[in-house]
């Protein structure tokens, strides 16, 4: 069995900082070393609510300095993210860089440049790009199943408590940036970048803040559009988060999209599957896993990452301008 690589957890403030702590450290790739809290506040709230009680909370500097670790996984406040990430690949260090990736699109290809020119990875944490759910579907659009597509249509939906609801408020795009990032990044997968992106930005919820929190977005293609929604006022929201891709042979649509569950249309048999609707098994495998075991397996270079640092600089242009966020 390969060694196992030692890793580190920069930041804890993330949405997703407890996921991935508790699946690095159970993985059979990586050896999991600490966590370390950047910000004195945060810091003292960590040990206080001892949210990680089985691993040691590490210094930066002692993360930054240890050669052995390899990798570390950012997983700060967005605004912060770009700078911790900049000073992991400065020690040396591959990063997974959670989503989005900062505020400035100039700043992340500064970043991606550096990346390469020390021949060292950055995966990008969108959380649906290693669900089979949305292999299938990109699957079905890149071998043809489902004929010329014309339309992709998404819902992302959640209930954000008021002091989250806070915390995200201080980025213009409200729930696009912080939740619909995700299915753009499929969208991006999917079609490719957009040439117009039109962003409709509301607050509609009752609670006095600044959040946008019920928004869509419209993205154009030469011969496709489509349609990605967000909100922060849904009850029971992950049921019916959803996603469709309609061609002229037919059809895909995944809902829920955790656990995932698919069904497929066609015209005409295709890629194995008779013509009419039709439900399609696919296997549920918890967030984040795959996305480490890959990440283990390029540092490894074993092989090369799934998606390339063009994807995740063309996603994060489209991500910022459905957030009106591109001056």
């Amino acid at each position: 069995m390969a060694t196992r690589i030692r890793a580190a957890v920069l930041g804890t403030a993330h949405a997703h900082a407890g996921g991935k702590i508790q699946v690095l450290a159970v993985s059979p790739d990586f050896d999991l070393v600490g966590v370390c809290e950047p910000d004195p506040q945060l810091l003292a709230a960590g040990h206080q609510g001892n949210i990680f009680p089985f691993l040691p909370w590490l210094d930066k500097a002692r993360i930054l300095a240890d050669g052995t670790i390899a990798m570390v996984a950012v997983e700060g406040r967005v605004r912060d993210n770009l700078a911790l990430a900049r000073e992991c690949l400065e020690a040396g260090k591959h990063i997974h860089l959670d989503k989005p990736p900062g505020t400035s699109l100039a700043d992340f290809a500064s970043l991606l440049d550096l990346a390469a020119s020390r021949d060292l990875i950055v995966q990008a944490g969108y959380m649906f790009r290693y669900n089979t759910a949305f292999e299938l579907s990109l699957q079905a659009v890149r071998e043809g199943w489902l004929g010329d597509i014309s339309y992709v249509h998404g819902e992302i939906n959640s209930d954000i408590a008021s002091d989250t609801r806070a915390q995200l408020a201080i980025h213009k795009g409200g729930m696009i940036f912080e939740l619909a990032c995700h299915l753009i990044d499929m969208l991006v997968a999917t079609l490719g970048e957009p040439h117009t992106v039109t962003p409709f930005l509301r607050h509609d919820g009752e609670h006095d803040d600044d959040l946008a929190d019920n928004c869509t977005a419209l993205f154009e293609y030469d011969r496709a559009v489509a349609v990605i929604h967000t909100s922060a006022m849904e009850v029971e929201a992950s049921k019916r988060r959803c996603w469709e891709v309609c061609g002229t042979n037919g059809t895909i649509i995944i809902q829920p999209l955790e656990p995932p569950a698919v069904r497929l249309c066609l015209k005409s048999p295709c890629g194995g599957f008779e013509a009419g609707w039709q439900t399609v098994e696919v296997e549920h495998i918890p967030r984040y896993v795959r996305d480490i075991a890959e990440l283990a397996a390029c540092i490894r270079g074993e092989q090369q990452p799934s998606y390339s640092p063009e994807h995740d600089l063309a996603t994060q242009r489209t991500v910022l301008a459905a957030s009106d966020m591109t001056t």
